[in-house]
């Protein structure tokens, strides 16, 4: 609801009792100023929304250029207009996924930022649809809501393909969110199994001299993925599955001559597989499976002069209908801001490589 006094002060009341006080002049930047003071209902819920020491609303002042000012259950946004409007819709949406019993990160609050913005919330209407980032729910976790765009977009192509390439760096939540969906279909009775693989690249495949089983010969190679299991699936049914073959792990030079239907198979690392390995890999696809295939080209461990069998699939199959390929970049890393910068840099001294290669041969 919005009113205007005579000196042209816009002030704008929100459901949860918010103002909204936006000057009735420019100032001189040209840039409408705001200030909008919202009230939390419970205060135990406004404290894990703001964050310890109050880091949440600073990862918001920093990523919307506003001020966030806390005190008790309240807390004072002051700044553009459109950014506070955009901080408030941040926190009214993180909110309800406390009072949800969700725990709020600071990739959580990275992701509604995200979120906000591609719903448009820079430039509210309140008549608009609104919009939600794709979510992968299971029995443990509850619903995982994307955290970016470029999630978001994964999370639709594995619902909507049997076979899906996912690319980009490390961090960027590729194989997790692979692991998420992978349960969330064990747990809908849509697959029957999970078959996770990846190439053993450092032991040439040939395994047979470690001590062991195979399962405890490859647990160095899928120790992240075992990881990722553990978030989504109580331990006690990690277990179980594996024991009674419900949930499967071995290196991809065991898919040989296997036909694998109705179920979830996950390549991790597909950087490292060879074309042939690769080529294999895909024709094993069985009726009522899924495949779902994650790597980052830009990390392959194959002999050099070797063409990652990742990088040669995506290029001659990703246009095909059925398949879908999502290619994450370095502003996706969800893991840790310090990392995200890190793989910014590797790529800058890439291109700075490549560019420097490129002047040379000319």
């Amino acid at each position: 609801m919005r009113s205007a006094d005579k000196t042209g002060t816009v002030t704008r009341t929100d459901m949860h009792g918010a103002e909204t006080h936006i000057g009735g002049g420019p100032e001189r930047s040209g840039v409408e100023r705001a200030e909008v003071t919202l009230a939390f209902d419970d205060n135990r819920f406004a404290s894990i929304l703001f964050g310890h020491y109050d880091q949440n609303l600073a990862r918001i002042e920093r990523r919307l250029g506003v001020s966030a000012h806390a005190n008790g259950n309240h807390v004072t946004l002051k700044g553009p207009a459109d950014a506070c409007d955009h901080a408030r819709k941040v926190l009214e949406t993180l909110y309800a996924r406390v009072k949800l019993g969700q725990a709020i990160s600071l990739g959580d609050v990275d992701g509604a930022v995200q979120e906000g913005a591609l719903q448009g919330s820079l430039f509210p209407k309140e008549e608009s649809t609104r919009t939600s980032f794709e979510q992968v729910t299971t029995r443990k976790r509850g619903a995982v809501r994307a955290r970016n765009a470029a999630q978001d977009s994964y999370l639709q192509a594995l619902k909507r393909n049997e076979l899906v390439f996912a690319e980009g760096p490390a961090g960027t939540g590729k194989t997790w969110l692979a692991v998420g969906h992978a349960v969330s279909l064990l747990e809908q009775g849509a697959v029957e199994r999970l078959i996770i693989t990846r190439p053993a690249v450092e032991a040439g495949e040939r395994l047979g001299f470690l001590p062991g089983d195979m399962r405890e010969k490859v647990d160095p190679y899928l120790r992240p993925i075992y990881d990722a299991l553990y978030d989504f699936m109580d331990a006690r049914m990690v277990e179980r599955g594996l024991q009674t073959g419900m949930i499967e792990v071995a290196p991809l030079a065991f898919m040989r001559g296997r036909t694998l239907t109705a179920a979830c198979i996950l390549l991790d690392e597909a950087q490292n597989a060879t074309s042939m390995q690769m080529k294999m890999f895909l024709t094993r696809l069985g009726e009522g499976s899924r495949m779902i295939i994650t790597g980052d080209p830009t990390q392959t461990d194959l002999p050099p002069g070797q063409k990652s069998g990742l990088s040669e699939a995506v290029g001659l199959l990703s246009h095909l209908e059925g398949i879908g390929h999502v290619r994450f970049r370095d502003v996706d890393v969800v893991r840790h801001d310090l990392v995200r910068r890190i793989v910014t840099a590797y790529e800058a001294a890439s291109q700075t490589i490549g560019q420097q290669g490129a002047r040379t041969r000319t």
